[in-house]
Order: structure tokens, then C-alpha cells, then sequence
């Protein structure tokens, strides 16, 4: 068989690419690449297979596009969507266009909704007849999901989700349930919002399981697509404009500069830099650099990042060794933060050893919040979603969702003690270093958080706003 069909996966992004080609013939595209395009070059040699190809389904808001990155290296066209946002040279694609790549062939599909511009890609291949047995939806179909139609302004919302629901059930569902399909994003992307835990689907699966699927008319879908809608992260609106600019070429990822103590200091003194560190909230709360924001190294790292960080800021990395320091380095330079001054040498070892100022937040169990909760000093914040906070909550909490803290910091009383949650402890530890950074004298942090408080089966709250 000569097809090939791999997908790739974007750790920390729910981002999934596509190598999709014909071995025999040698030749492949990729479909919506990731910007360290390494991975699909290291793939692609293996495989024997030469990229022809880098084909884009729209105009992504939640990470740097690779297809600039696969054109500078090997000379290949950018195909995509029409669309006068594109300042670049691309191919521009319609409904009915083929990309033949030997016995396979991607046939567009003009489907509306997420973007203005969004395609999907029908795939066949002749040594299965020439009926498409599967489709590339990018963003407009998930498991379990529907992609979002909000991410492009004020008024744009309805229009686009009229277009979507269109092109799920006028475009798409007619191919029959047999269809595969394979998405643009899976669990834990914002570009959908609720996307499930299968990254590959049939349309079948979809019809009986997606609640998007459901049967509805155009209105009642539109206002079930947009109620309790999520707010998208800050960082969607800069990279729609990255992405269609082009984003710069970089050749391939620059490992972040080694930094002594004393570089380290010069460049925290620098305007509009600031100090990462990305440990674990409990490594963190022991003892860190006075001013860090701690935003710890796992899958939510590059999200909270894009939430809470101007990408024009110059950053400092604190990490707790070198696969950590990889790993942050690559989170950053998929969502476009390309100002990474540096980072500790050696990490907080040798800050430390040197007597240098440090800060603690300490760690509150739930049990101990709990015996407290009647003290007058002690403030407890929530900083969880307005719907996860209207689902229950800590007793008499404040509630002021992450993202949103720095501009409402004065609705906080700096004398008493601040308590933060979320719901496991790790968005309440970014939001304690962020109080902490502004001055507040006394902050706690509680691990564990709303799942620790359930487990211990503490008396809970229902908001009414």
C-alpha cells in the first residue's frame, strides 16, 4: 500500500499536523505544520518521501504556522484558502481544486465558520477507487466539538456560525457516516469549546455523539454554539495577525542563552522583562526570585503564557534542568515568543548557595483553609472561570478569573492575607507570584485546590452571579 497517513502531535497545543502522501511515488504535503518544522522533515527522510507541499486549512489563532518555515527550506508552495488577509505569496485554493500527490489526491472543500476562509480536505486514493474515504476538517469539525466562530471581532460571531452550520451539515455530513475524519485540534485546545479526547473520528461517530450534531434549524444552532461560548486567550487576536503577515523565518529554534548570576540580574534590571519560572508550584512556593511569575512547565504552560504575557516582553527562564528548559523553549516558540533573553544557569541552585533575596508563598491544605475560613485578615480568591465559580465554590470566596486579575488587583484589600484556588492549585499558583509580584505582603497558596476541597468533602457554595 502505498499511502501515507501520520498524524503529528503538538504537546502543550492539542495541535495536530498532518503527513498524508504517496510512498511509492515518494512525494507528500503537510497539512497545517507546526513552526519547528523538524519533526516533519526528520519524518519525511525516514519515509523516503520528498514535501511538495505545505498546505494550510486557515488561518490559525493559537499557534505560529510552519508553512513559511517548509517553504524556506525546500522551496515549496504554500497552498491555502482564499483570503486578502494573506501578506504572502500563496497558492489560493477553491472548492474543487485537487492536489495530486501520486495516487492521492486532496480534493477542497470550501467550508466556512471557524474562519472566513477555512477549507477541508477530502482524501482518496485510486487503489481505493476514487471515492474520498476521509476528510482533513482543520477547525470546523472536532470530536465532540464544532470550531469556534468567535475568535475575529464583534460582530462576526453570527455571520460565521450561520456559515458553519452550513458547511457541518450541508458540506460535510452528506459524505455519509463511513467518513473519516481527522481535526486540527484535539482535548485541551480553546479552539473549540469542548473538544473530546479522540484525535480521529468518523463523520458516523460524530452524528450520534457530537451535541453540535444534533438536529437543530440554523437559528436555534447558532444560539446554541454561542451560549456560555468560553472568552478566547489574549494571544489568539496577535497570532491571526502573525499568521497572516507570515510569520518570520527562523530557520530552526534557538536554544536560549546560559546566563551567570550576574548577566541573570543585569537583564531582570532591563525594562519590560520578566522572570519565568517554571517549576512546580511546590519547588516554587519553597523559595524563588523576588518578582517571578510561576507558570509551571506542563500541557497549560503555553496557554497561561499567551493569557497573561505581552509577546513583546523580554523573558528570563528559571528551569529545573536542561529536557525542562527544551521543553519551555519549544512551548515558546510555537506561539511566537521570540524575546528570550536567557535563563539561569544552573537554576536556583546556585542562587540560592550565593545568599541571594528570596520569596516564599506558603502552601495552605484545604483542611487548614477550611479551619479559617472565619479569620477577618484572610481573603480567599477564586481565580477559576465564571462558570466553574457559578458550579460551586469555597465558601465566601472572591471570585476574579486569572487572566482578568492584573486590571482588578484594586478590588483586593492589601492588609489581609490572600488565599487563591483554581481547581488543582496550578492557575492559583500563577496568580499568587502575580499578588506577590504586586506587592501584596501576604499570600497563600492552596494545592490541591476546588478538586482537594470536593475529596475532602468541605462545604461548598453556589454563586448567584
Amino acid at each position: 500500500m502505498s499511502l501515507v497517513l501520520e498524524q503529528i502531535k503538538t504537546p502543550g497545543l492539542a495541535q495536530l499536523s498532518y503527513i498524508v502522501g504517496d510512498a511509492a511515488a515518494g512525494v507528500a504535503a503537510i497539512i497545517d505544520p507546526r513552526r519547528d518544522v523538524d519533526v516533519y522533515l526528520q519524518r519525511s527522510r525516514q519515509l523516503g518521501l520528498r514535501i511538495t507541499h505545505a498546505i494550510e486549512t486557515h488561518i490559525h489563532a493559537d499557534f505560529v504556522s510552519g508553512a513559511r518555515e517548509l517553504q524556506a527550506q525546500l522551496g515549496l508552495p504554500i497552498a491555502a484558502g482564499r483570503s486578502d488577509d494573506y501578506q504572502f505569496d500563496y497558492q489560493p485554493l477553491k472548492a474543487g481544486n485537487t492536489i495530486t500527490l501520486g495516487n492521492i489526491t486532496l480534493e477542497v472543500l470550501h467550508t466556512p465558520g471557524h474562519t472566513p476562509e477555512h477549507i477541508s480536505l477530502l482524501l482518496s486514493d485510486t487503489k481505493q477507487e476514487e471515492q474520498p474515504f476521509a476528510i482533513f476538517t482543520g477547525d470546523t469539525l472536532f470530536n465532540l466539538d464544532v470550531g469556534r466562530p468567535d475568535l475575529l471581532g464583534e460582530g462576526t460571531a453570527r455571520p460565521l456560525a450561520h456559515r458553519l452550520y452550513h458547511s457541518l451539515f450541508e458540506l460535510l455530513l452528506p459524505w455519509g457516516d463511513r467518513m473519516e475524519i481527522y481535526p486540527c485540534h484535539g482535548a485541551g485546545s480553546a479552539c473549540g469549546k469542548s473538544i473530546g479526547d479522540r484525535t480521529q473520528s468518523t463523520l458516523g461517530n460524530e452524528h450520534l455523539f457530537n451535541p453540535a450534531l444534533q438536529p437543530r434549524s440554523a437559528d436555534e444552532f447558532v444560539d446554541w454554539l454561542l451560549s456560555d461560548m468560553p472568552e478566547p486567550p489574549r494571544h489568539y487576536a496577535h497570532l491571526k495577525k502573525v499568521n497572516a503577515a507570515g510569520p518570520p523565518v527562523q530557520g530552526c529554534l534557538q536554544a536560549p542563552q546560559a546566563l551567570t548570576i550576574e548577566a541573570f540580574q543585569r537583564q531582570m534590571e532591563q525594562a519590560n522583562t520578566l522572570v519565568i519560572d517554571t517549576r512546580s508550584m511546590l519547588a516554587f512556593g519553597g523559595g524563588h526570585i523576588p518578582g517571578a511569575i510561576n507558570i509551571g512547565l506542563g500541557p497549560s504552560f503555553p496557554s497561561w503564557v499567551g493569557w497573561l504575557i505581552d509577546p513583546e516582553t523580554s523573558l528570563l527562564l528559571i528551569t529545573e534542568g536542561p529536557e525542562d528548559l527544551k521543553a519551555a523553549s519549544e512551548h515558546l516558540f510555537r506561539i511566537g515568543y521570540d524575546r528570550v533573553s536567557g535563563y539561569l544557569h544552573g537554576g536556583m541552585t546556585g542562587w540560592h548557595t550565593q545568599g541571594l533575596p528570596l520569596q516564599r508563598i506558603t502552601q495552605m491544605p484545604v483542611t487548614e483553609l477550611y479551619e479559617q475560613l472565619d479569620r477577618d485578615d484572610l481573603l480567599v480568591l477564586d481565580v477559576r472561570s465564571d462558570q466553574e465559580f457559578l458550579n460551586g465554590a469555597v465558601p465566601h470566596a472572591q471570585h476574579i478569573y486569572l487572566p482578568h486579575l492584573e486590571e482588578n488587583l484594586s478590588r483586593l484589600d492589601h492588609t489581609r492575607t490572600v488565599a487563591t484556588y483554581c481547581g488543582s492549585g496550578y492557575r492559583a499558583s500563577i496568580a499568587a507570584s502575580l499578588l506577590q509580584k504586586y506587592g501584596f505582603a501576604s499570600v497563600v497558596n492552596i494545592p490541591g485546590s476546588w478538586s482537594a476541597w470536593r475529596s475532602a468533602d468541605l462545604p461548598i457554595e453556589k454563586p448567584t452571579s
